[in-house]
C-alpha cells in the first residue's frame, strides 16, 4: 500500500513567527530598558487623553453604543459607560475606536502606523478581566507595540500602503494578540498560535480617504478587539497557523506587500526596541504633515511674515504622501480635512496651530482657510522620497507676492524621538483633551490616577474610574 506523501508547505523564512512568539512570551517588565519603559509611560497617559476625547467624536459613540448593545460577560469597563461592564473585546473595541477617532493618538514614522490605539485598549481591558498589576501591563503595552512596528516595518509600509492597506488595523491585530498573550501568561507556542490567529483577522482598507469615511477610526478597535479574540481561542487550544508571517502561499507579508522585509522582524530582537520610536502627536492631522506644519510656520515666524503676503506655497513630499494627503482640498468632512496636506499647511499658517480647534466641522469650511489651501501646491520631491518613511520629513517653500522664495526643510517634527515631547507636555495634552471631554476637575483627578497605575498592584481602581468618566463636553 503506498503511503501519502506530505510535502512540507513552503515558507520564506520558516521560524520567523516563532521567534518573534518567543520573545513576547519571554517579554517581562525587568528586561524592558528604562528609556522604552518611560516611552510607554507616556503612551498610556498619551491613550487615555486620546480616547476621551474622541468619545465626543460621532463616529466613537457610534461604537460605544454599539459595543453596549453587544454587552456580553461582566468583564472590562465601558470608558464613560456609567460604570457599567462588558466583555473585554467588546470594551476594546469601544476605547480602540475613541483612541483613533481624532487623529491625536500616536504613530510610529517608519512603520506608518499608530500604535497606541490598538495595543493599549486590549492590554487595558484584558487586564482588567484578568486582574493583573500595573507591571504586567506595561509588559503587555511594551511586547504589544514592538510586535505591531516591527511587523509593519517587514511589509515595507510604504509597498504596503500604495496596495491600500491601512496599517493600524492590517498590523493592529498583531500588536493586541502579543499583548494579550503576556496578559494570558501564554508560552512561545501557543503565542505563535494567537499571532497566527490576529493574521488572519487582518483587515483596513484605506478606501476611506475617498470620502473621508468613518472606518478609519474603527480600524484601530477591531484589531484590538480581534488580537482578544485570538489569544483566547489560543488559550483554549485553538491552533492558528504559527508561519502566519513568512508562509509564502497566504503568509501575512507575502499578501500585503510586494516588497516585505522579513528580516526587520527579528532584527536585534529584544536588544533594539523598536517602541523607542513612537512620535506623540501635538497636531491633530495626518502625521505625514506634521513637519510640513512645522516647516511653514518657522518660515511664517522667521521672516516676520503675514498671511497677506503670501503668493503661493510649494510642499515637497514623497509619492507615497502626494498619494495620501495631496489631493485637492475640498471642505467636506473633518477626517477629509486632518488628511489634508493643502489644508494643514493652510490653516497652521492662518492660526499659528493645527489642534482641535482647527478641526471642527465650522473651521474646515470658512472662506479664508479654503482659499489658502487652493494656493498650496504638493509635489513629489526627490529629496523627500529617498528619506520616507524613515524620516516623516516635510520641506516647504512659500512665494511671497514680492517674489521672494523662502524654503525650510524640517526631519523631525515636533513629538518625535529627535525632538520629543517632555512628559509636561504629555501631561499638559492630556489635560487639554481629556479635559475638554469630562472637565478640568475631573481630568486633573484623572491624571493622578493614571501616572500611579503601571506601579499599582491593581489596575482596576483606574478602569474603575474611567467607567465614571461624564462626558460633559462637545466638539
Amino acid at each position: 500500500m503506498n503511503r501519502l506523501m506530505v510535502q512540507p508547505f513552503p515558507v520564506a523564512h520558516p521560524g520567523v513567527t516563532r521567534t518573534l512568539a518567543k520573545f513576547i512570551a519571554e517579554v517581562e517588565p525587568g528586561r524592558i530598558p528604562g528609556a522604552t519603559r518611560m516611552i510607554v509611560a507616556k503612551a498610556f497617559v498619551d491613550a487615555i487623553g486620546c480616547g476621551l476625547y474622541g468619545l465626543l467624536t460621532p463616529w466613537a459613540q457610534i461604537v460605544h453604543g454599539f459595543a453596549l448593545e453587544q454587552g456580553g460577560p461582566q468583564e472590562s469597563t465601558l470608558w464613560a459607560g456609567g460604570g457599567r461592564k462588558l466583555s473585554a473585546m467588546n470594551a476594546a473595541l469601544a476605547a480602540g475606536t475613541a483612541l483613533h477617532s481624532f487623529e491625536v493618538d500616536d504613530h510610529n514614522g517608519g512603520g506608518k502606523i499608530h500604535p497606541g490605539a490598538a495595543v493599549i485598549p486590549a492590554a487595558f481591558a484584558l487586564g482588567e478581566r484578568e486582574g493583573i498589576d500595573g507591571a504586567k501591563l506595561l509588559a503587555a503595552i511594551t511586547a504589544g507595540y514592538e510586535t505591531m512596528i516591527r511587523v509593519s516595518l517587514a511589509t515595507n509600509p510604504v509597498s504596503s500602503r500604495m496596495r491600500g492597506w491601512h496599517l493600524t488595523g492590517t498590523c493592529g491585530t498583531f500588536g493586541a494578540a502579543a499583548a494579550a498573550s503576556v496578559i494570558l501568561g501564554l508560552d512561545a507556542e501557543t503565542t505563535a498560535s494567537a499571532l497566527g490567529l490576529a493574521g488572519t483577522q487582518s483587515a483596513g482598507l484605506y478606501a476611506f480617504s475617498a470620502d473621508g469615511a468613518m472606518t478609519k477610526r474603527l480600524h484601530s478597535g477591531l484589531a484590538a478587539e480581534s488580537g482578544i479574540r485570538a489569544a483566547l481561542l489560543a488559550a483554549r487550544g485553538f491552533h492558528g497557523p504559527r508561519f502566519v508571517l513568512e508562509a509564502e502561499d497566504g503568509g501575512f507579508l507575502a499578501a500585503t506587500s510586494d516588497d516585505m522585509r522579513i528580516a526587520e522582524v527579528t532584527e536585534r530582537l529584544g536588544h533594539e526596541w523598536r517602541t523607542d520610536g513612537v512620535i506623540f502627536k501635538r497636531y491633530a492631522c495626518c502625521g505625514s504633515n506634521h513637519s510640513s506644519i512645522d516647516a511653514a510656520m518657522a518660515i511664517m515666524a522667521e521672516e516676520q511674515l503675514q498671511p497677506g503676503d503670501i503668493d503661493h506655497v510649494i510642499t515637497g513630499v514623497s509619492r507615497t504622501v502626494e498619494t495620501q494627503c495631496g489631493f485637492v482640498y475640498q471642505p467636506t468632512t473633518v477626517l477629509n480635512a486632518q488628511m489634508s496636506q493643502r489644508y494643514n499647511v493652510a490653516v497652521a499658517i492662518l492660526d499659528k496651530q493645527a489642534y482641535v480647534e482647527q478641526f471642527t466641522e465650522a473651521r474646515i469650511k470658512e472662506p479664508d482657510v479654503c482659499e489658502l489651501a487652493s494656493r498650496v501646491r504638493v509635489e513629489i520631491d526627490p529629496e523627500m522620497e529617498a528619506v520616507y518613511p524613515r524620516l516623516y520629513a516635510g520641506k516647504v517653500t512659500v512665494v511671497t507676492k514680492a517674489g521672494r522664495r523662502i524654503t525650510k526643510r524640517v526631519d523631525y517634527s515636533k513629538g518625535a524621538p529627535e525632538n520629543p515631547l517632555s512628559e509636561e507636555d504629555i501631561e499638559r495634552k492630556f489635560l487639554s483633551l481629556a479635559g475638554a471631554a469630562i472637565g478640568r476637575a475631573q481630568s486633573e483627578s484623572l491624571l493622578v490616577e493614571v501616572n500611579r497605575t503601571l506601579d499599582a498592584e491593581t489596575i482596576v481602581p483606574l478602569a474603575d474610574s474611567l467607567g465614571r468618566c461624564r462626558i460633559t463636553g462637545r466638539l
